[in-house]
């Protein structure tokens, strides 16, 4: 009997270990920066799973090769396969390696076991996929909406979990932005007095720049400095008496085209290139801080500083060339064929420049500065798009889009059909992939939460994990599924997690309904999760007024007052067209269902699912606030119209239903959103102004504000 019970439990001891003491050996290159990384993702997925990590190539249950195979496999792609017990991750590159060995990961985390893995393949789309990430110090605008990240930005972990990110979510290009970055990372050796900083202060920022390079390195990603032109430091400017208006926090200001200038910018280039070699490149923009010049003069400029200096560094170096948004002498925005074609004669140039490592990445703004409306091509920055950039098709550039988010920090969002129709209607041949990130936003201290709980994030960025994860992954491989996204939230709230793919793609897509009916041009020209906008030359509610009058985005959608005159006169849209009344029910079908699919969820002790929830609920009741204030809108002008004394009571009715649902968004955020700095209340100033909190409660009054409109509101009598 005794001996029956021990060959028992030998036995379940046995079948134990088949299934969680299984061996396995990883063969990779131990002197690859890259192929240590993507080790070190992979081995914690197999040690949760139960494998046990061997040391000796002897004895294994399994073996995994990680190996680069260039020959066979293209750039950034990867390719996994099983044979026997041996199963091979090989990437075309560095990069592909990486991705091969996180998609094994992600197959473990999200239920696979070793015997599970079978043969998988993804090549990139895009080329580029890189992030935007402005800073805090010398910031593009002044805001304590900016500056409060000063020091989380200072911290290596930071940047270290952001660039995990990145990589996790297949991103290859982190672009740094500010006003005048040289004075951070070098002391100029001809212009000592241009530096702020104490020696140890400086060794500082080195060792924070180098830190980001080098870990940037290790997860194959290529960094880019971006600085806006042309600005100098305080110090510069004082001790030589020029550029006084050329420093932060100014920066719609006269170009300084002094000699000194230019001497300064081009050795400050080179001696940058020198003293960082793991940094990737470059990238310029023209017109900020360049009034009174001439598109070929700034282009002349940028040539004689930064290109030489590139030159002068003496190694290959990546380039990004932000196309001018204007065509005239000043800083504001105008496009045309002239400005166009003087532009691509000067990229074409510097393409052929031994030292620039191609393709140059031409880069235009996608809708200006709210990429998250309509995923049709309306505008770039400055107004109409020409064809002079790939008419004909360009060698040695390629067209790079960015993606500006301007509308939602708080709110989480997602919606992954929109970024493959972006994509889809993006892939043109001269298109080279996206940038994708914010001016007035910077993704990396929290300032949101209002609980104290525990919750699973510790910066902004992670708690938009949706938004990055959809854009990076869809850049990188449009036909990525949903499940991969759903099995995030799967893998974060078990079964509560079920639905709420589908309920924060229904529910944000508020966000873009709003941004493809409300015609905007530059950031702060329209703030989606506020349901806010540029209005004269304050950022405020939008009004029904406002929205009555207001242009659409989208071509296909009709405004308001269209609408309404079209009924006037009997007139009927095409099928094809967005009337309001068509928005409304998108609108009140989208956001009724994503209501539905979180109902009876309970987030119990979990403040993270409950804050998931919370968005869901806010983008739901943005939505059909807004559906709410088209009726009342349309009521509002039907009745100024004398189409009937009715549709004064009716727009009486909707905006107060309206309020009503306003009233939820501020029940549902007031106890779990503190108030929130906001940049775009700087208005169309060019100053900083701290009185600029923002909170859903804290605009209620204009918001209630449609209610008296409509009571008081009087038939509009014709003058003719």
């Amino acid at each position: 009997m005794k001996s029956k019970v021990i060959i028992f439990i030998l036995s379940f001891l046995f079948a134990t270990n088949s299934i969680f003491g299984q061996s396995i050996y990883l063969l990779y290159d131990k002197s690859s920066t890259e192929a240590t990384y993507a080790v070190g993702k992979l081995s914690p997925e197999l040690a949760a799973k139960g494998y046990t990590l061997v040391s000796s190539p002897k004895e294994y249950h399994f073996l995994i090769n990680l190996e680069i195979e260039s020959s066979k496999i293209g750039p950034e792609a990867y390719v996994i396969k099983k044979e026997d017990n041996k199963i091979s991750v090989l990437g075309g590159d560095e990069r592909g390696l990486i991705y091969g060995a996180l998609s094994l990961a992600e197959s473990l985390r999200n239920g696979s076991s070793i015997q599970d893995i079978s043969y998988k393949t993804e090549k990139p789309h895009f080329a580029l996929r890189a992030i935007k990430h402005n800073t805090s110090w010398y910031s593009y605008r002044p805001s304590s909406a900016l500056d409060l990240h000063y020091e989380t930005l200072r911290d290596v972990n930071y940047w270290e979990a952001f660039l995990d990110m990145m990589a996790e979510n297949r991103f290859n290009s982190l672009s740094i932005w500010n006003l005048h970055p040289f004075v951070f990372m070098i002391q100029a050796k001809n212009f000592p007095e241009a530096s702020p900083f104490s020696p140890e202060e400086m060794e500082e920022w080195k060792k924070l720049h180098k830190s980001i390079f080098k870990m940037a390195k290790e997860r194959a990603i290529d960094t880019y400095i971006i600085p806006f032109n042309i600005f100098v430091s305080h110090e510069f400017a004082k001790t030589h008496n020029v550029a006084q208006q050329n420093v932060y926090p100014h920066y719609y200001v006269p170009g300084d085209t002094s000699e000194i200038v230019k001497r300064y910018m081009r050795e400050s280039v080179t001696q940058l290139l020198v003293e960082y070699p793991e940094l990737t490149g470059f990238g310029f923009t023209l017109g900020e801080g360049m009034a009174g010049m001439t598109p070929q003069q700034r282009e002349d400029w940028m040539f004689e500083t930064y290109i030489e200096g590139m030159r002068l560094a003496g190694r290959p170096t990546k380039l990004v060339h932000r196309i001018p948004f204007s065509s005239t002498t000043q800083s504001l925005g105008a496009t045309s064929v002239e400005l166009e074609q003087l532009t691509r004669k000067s990229i074409e140039r510097e393409a052929k420049l031994d030292f620039i490592e191609g393709p140059i990445w031409a880069d235009l703004k996608y809708n200006w500065s709210h990429a998250h409306s309509t995923p049709k091509l309306v505008k770039v920055h400055g107004g109409e798009m020409f064809d002079t950039f790939y008419n004909p098709l360009p060698e040695g550039y390629k067209v790079s889009y960015t993606a500006r988010n301007e509308d939602f920090f708080a709110l989480r969002w997602g919606v992954p059909q929109f970024i493959r129709d972006h994509i889809g209607l993006n892939s043109q041949s001269y298109v080279g992939g996206y940038f994708v990130g914010s001016e007035s936003y910077i993704p990396a201290k929290d300032y949101f939460t209002a609980i104290k709980g525990k919750v699973d994030w510790k910066f902004a960025f992670q708690r938009q994990w949706l938004f990055y994860q959809q854009w990076g992954r869809l850049l990188y491989n449009p036909e990525t599924p949903d499940e991969i996204f759903a099995a995030t939230y799967k893998k974060k709230y078990g079964e509560a997690g079920e639905n709420l793919l589908e309920a924060m793609a229904l529910a944000s897509s508020t966000q873009l309904k709003l941004g493809s009916l409300y015609d905007s041009k530059w950031d702060f020209t329209l703030y989606g999760e506020g349901m806010m906008a540029l209005i004269g030359n304050q950022t405020k509610y939008i009004s029904a007024d406002r929205l009555i009058n207001q242009p659409t985005l989208d071509p296909d959608y009709i405004s308001v007052k269209e609408f309404v005159s079209a009924n006037k006169l009997g007139k009927v849209f095409s099928p094809g067209k967005i009337t309001p009344l068509v928005l409304i029910g998108l609108l009140e079908n989208d956001c009724l269902k994503a209501l539905k699919l979180i109902e009876g969820i309970d987030a119990k002790e979990n403040n993270s699912l409950m804050y998931e929830l919370a968005d869901i609920r806010i983008w739901a009741n943005l939505g059909l606030h807004l559906a709410e204030k088209l009726k009342g809108s349309i009521a509002l002008q039907s009745f100024r119209e004398g189409l009937g004394e009715n549709y004064k009571n009716k727009a009486v009715s909707s905006f107060t239903n309206g309020l009503a649902y306003w009233d939820e968004i501020i029940a549902i955020s007031r106890p779990i959103y503190k108030d929130m700095p906001l940049a775009h209340y700087n208005g169309s100033s060019h100053d900083r102004n701290d009185d600029n909190l923002f909170h859903w409660a804290l605009i209620r009054d204009q918001v209630a504000n449609d209610v008296e409109l409509a009571k008081s509101a009087s038939v509009v009598t014709s003058n003719n």
